[in-house]
């Protein structure tokens, strides 16, 4: 496994006071080596352009990274993703489908709605599968399904943006509304117009939360 080496120098840096902060600040939810992001970037980084020049996406590496226990683990899932995005298949939807609902929390998931939006470019069965996605009881697939788009700009699809908010349109979730101001927001820097105008007309079913995101660049 190219991989166990990886492992092993990650760790090898663990640092328990840093460990305890970065636990804190995501609310206790998940251990970690305590291993800045800078930091771990440039450790992982040899043997992730290694593996950026293979042909397939290797999806063991990927369950194993979502199999360890400190988050670290998943952050380098997510880089190595990140890396092979061209590789991605339609298929591959399915997969991050159950890693957004694994071991899920905004720090990871606000990375693979990026990946699921590359995913949405080049296979346009994956934008049904968002629509899916967004009336579903698990918050995280909501997210990603109201964020998938945000770097889309000129090529935002607006009905299916505007299908997919409306469905969580009245949410108390500070995520949900945080994601649906979010999205806005950054549509509002390619298109202000139809930001202003949709925000005008679905503006009283919007928590604060997210009218003063969607609204803070017009």
């Amino acid at each position: 496994m190219w991989y166990s080496e990886l492992f092993q120098t990650v760790e090898s840096e663990q640092d328990e006071l840093q460990a305890q902060t970065m636990a804190v600040y995501m609310k206790g939810k998940f251990p970690f080596l305590g291993i800045p992001k800078p930091k771990l970037k440039q450790l992982i980084k040899p043997w992730i352009a290694k593996a950026g020049k293979e042909p397939e996406i290797d999806w063991e590496f990927v369950t194993v990274c979502w199999e360890k226990d400190y988050r670290e683990a998943q952050y380098i899932g997510v880089e190595y993703l990140k890396k092979m995005y061209r590789k991605l298949k339609e298929e591959d939807i399915l997969r991050f489908k159950q890693l957004v609902t694994t071991k899920s929390w905004w720090d990871v998931t606000d990375n693979l709605d990026e990946l699921v939006g590359e995913l949405a470019l080049k296979y346009p069965y994956v934008k049904q599968e968002m629509l899916i996605w967004s009336v579903s009881e698990n918050l995280w697939l909501r997210r990603v399904a109201i964020d998938f788009q945000q770097k889309w700009k000129e090529e935002t699809d607006q009905k299916l943006l505007e299908t997919i908010i409306c469905n969580n349109l009245g949410s108390k979730d500070f995520f949900i509304n945080k994601g649906i101001g979010w999205s806005l927001r950054e549509y509002s820097k390619s298109d202000p117009t139809w930001v202003k105008a949709f925000v005008e007309r679905y503006g009283e079913q919007m928590a604060p939360l997210t009218k003063k995101e969607a609204t803070r660049l017009l």
